[in-house]
């Protein structure tokens, strides 16, 4: 059952990591107005810019859109994306609701255990004018996810408005509410919301939430910016490993380089071998005995 039929808009500047996680909880998702500063704002359009401009638009019709332009491996391009990714409001949120801690019992021990995070998927998404609607769909069904099965969330997402965002020009969809459904209810476009928010705002949702593209049937582009934190113990949508450069990584601080899944968790994912013993996987930065990729 749908709890509302808006999304709600809160000021980033005063509002707490408990209160945007209380509306996610609540809606699904939130819009926080003034997320990034003017500057920063102006410094990521000025780097997309040059990106955008040579992405070609897509092929399907179908998902991507025949009139969209999409840019990803934006850690490997972006100089703002970890600025983006640490927010305090988004990081703070993301790491509430997905790591949820949970109890197992290792021999005669009953243990805590909390999940780590990562980055799942980034992508620079322009939206032109005659772009149709996105079908509607939620974003963890890349995990096969189940609802409310898990009684968990695999994602949260953020979709950052690199221009205004209205209800003409292609606002995110989205259907408030959605998150509590179960796997048999589709959803219908009318059930839908325009997310409205000049730029600088965002949009932050979870991965049970249906939403997608809006038409664009305006006589400009929108431009967003998004990515998500998923658990860590999930297959990444984007391969981070193989998206950013040889001479990036390295730039990058420990807790980024982690949150790409340079790491291991208290569980173990994502462990290498090092001399017959079971090691964290940033070992392999510290000593520099990984062979990065290079590419673009």
């Amino acid at each position: 059952m749908t709890t509302t039929t808006s999304l709600t808009t809160l000021p980033a500047a005063t509002t707490s990591v408990d209160e945007v996680v209380d509306v996610i909880r609540r809606d699904g998702g939130v819009i926080l107005e003034g997320f990034l500063e003017p500057s920063v704002l102006a410094e990521l359009r000025r780097q997309l810019e040059p990106i955008l401009d040579e992405t070609r638009y897509g092929e399907d019709a179908y998902f991507a859109g025949t009139k969209t332009r999409r840019a990803g491996g934006l850690f490997g391009r972006l100089d703002m994306m970890p600025e983006i990714a640490l927010h305090p409001l988004y990081y703070g949120a993301a790491k509430k609701i997905l790591q949820k801690p949970l109890w197992v019992w290792v021999g005669d021990d009953r243990i805590e255990m909390v999940p780590d995070i990562q980055v799942g998927v980034t992508q620079a998404i322009q939206i032109h004018p005659g772009q149709g609607d996105q079908r509607l769909h939620r974003d963890d069904t890349s995990f096969l996810w189940r609802h409310p099965d898990y009684g968990r969330e695999g994602r949260v997402q953020i979709m950052v408005a690199v221009t205004d965002f209205t209800a003409e020009n292609g606002g995110t969809l989205v259907i408030p509410g959605s998150h509590l459904w179960d796997d048999e209810r589709g959803p219908r476009r009318e059930e839908a919301v325009s997310t409205v928010m000049p730029a600088g705002s965002a949009l932050i949702w979870i991965g049970s939430t249906y939403h997608g593209g809006g038409d664009n049937s305006s006589e400009a582009s929108r431009t967003g910016l998004t990515m998500a934190f998923d658990l860590a113990c999930l297959r990444q949508e984007e391969n981070q490993y193989l998206s950013i450069p040889r001479d990036k990584l390295p730039g990058l601080s420990e807790e980024v380089q982690r949150l790409l899944g340079w790491g291991s968790g208290v569980n173990l994912m994502g462990y290498v071998e090092r001399d017959g013993q079971m090691v964290d996987a940033h070992t392999l930065l510290e000593d520099g005995a990984v062979d990065l990729p290079t590419v673009r």
